[in-house]
């Protein structure tokens, strides 16, 4: 049997995309016929050969997906810049990032019971034996705040409050955020992050606020309010006091994207990448 050959455009969202050539099965042609055919289409056998380079160059040119990654990382730079935090929940999540509204006389009631939690934990932390006193870096001290404001909260009447479990179901410490509070009267969730901030550094650029998008291990599972707590605290020589916190609403709160490629010791120094070493 002999074939046709046409060209065709595939076409994706209303946009033409490469030329592919398609195969036809016509029915068979006798020698009269097929001596007719090569006469009036002389560029037959230029499509063929386009055929065979269609086939071989475009399997050959397939990007690798880094060498698309990083040309549009730096292309969008600015594209990264200045998205909104509830995007990148809705986008990894599906879920919402309710905003605060401090009228409503619920919310009012639920910040009110954090506020006053929030200050016992100030005292309780300042105390001559409080451990986080003794500890030298923040991450190390935020870690007794998020135990004692989650165990303050869930010793409150109609509050149920606790470390948010992973979309797998998995209780996890690390990663945002680290509490769930969940007000039984009228349902709503209300997700905490401690963070620790030294006084006078609130309007430092540096980076102090991280959200590694995840499927299996991510701990956003509800619409709820988001809330950052910050804890100022400040150092005098050895010594370190808590001096006030803040609650702040991430509803309308801003990140940038910062595209970094990492390593561990184990990926760098393996055996077959030594190329020489002191012999010892």
């Amino acid at each position: 049997m002999m074939r046709s050959l046409k060209i065709h455009r595939l076409r994706q969202a209303g946009r033409p995309r490469y030329p592919v050539l398609a195969v036809l099965i016509s029915p068979p042609l006798s020698n009269h016929e097929r001596m007719k055919q090569s006469c009036r289409n002389p560029i037959r056998a230029l499509l063929l050969g386009l055929l065979t380079f269609c086939t071989t160059t475009f399997a050959e040119e397939k990007p690798s997906p880094v060498r698309q990654l990083i040309p549009w990382l730096l292309d969008e730079d600015a594209a990264l810049k200045g998205i909104l935090f509830s995007d990148v929940i809705s986008a990894t999540s599906g879920k919402r990032v309710l905003p605060v509204d401090r009228a409503d006389a619920d919310i009012a009631r639920i910040l009110k019971s954090i506020g006053t939690v929030l200050d016992d934990v100030l005292a309780q932390m300042n105390a001559a034996d409080s451990p986080a006193k003794r500890q030298k870096r923040v991450n190390e001290m935020s870690k007794f705040f998020e135990d004692a404001i989650a165990a303050k909260l869930n010793k409150i009447e109609g509050f149920e409050c606790g470390v948010p479990k992973t979309a797998a179901g998995h209780v996890q410490r690390s990663g945002y955020p680290d509490i769930r509070l969940v007000d039984k009267a009228t349902g709503r969730i209300l997700y905490l992050d401690p963070k620790l901030y030294a006084k006078g550094s609130k309007r430092s650029s540096l980076r102090t606020f991280y959200f590694t998008p995840k499927r299996e291990t991510n701990k956003v599972n509800d619409d709820a309010h988001h809330l950052v707590i910050g804890v100022e605290h400040e150092k005098t020589g050895a010594e370190v006091k808590f001096t006030r916190w803040e609650l702040i609403d991430l509803s309308k709160f801003r990140v940038r994207l910062k595209a970094e490629f990492e390593g561990s010791n184990a990926d760098m120094y393996r055996e077959d990448a030594v190329v020489a070493g002191s012999g010892k």
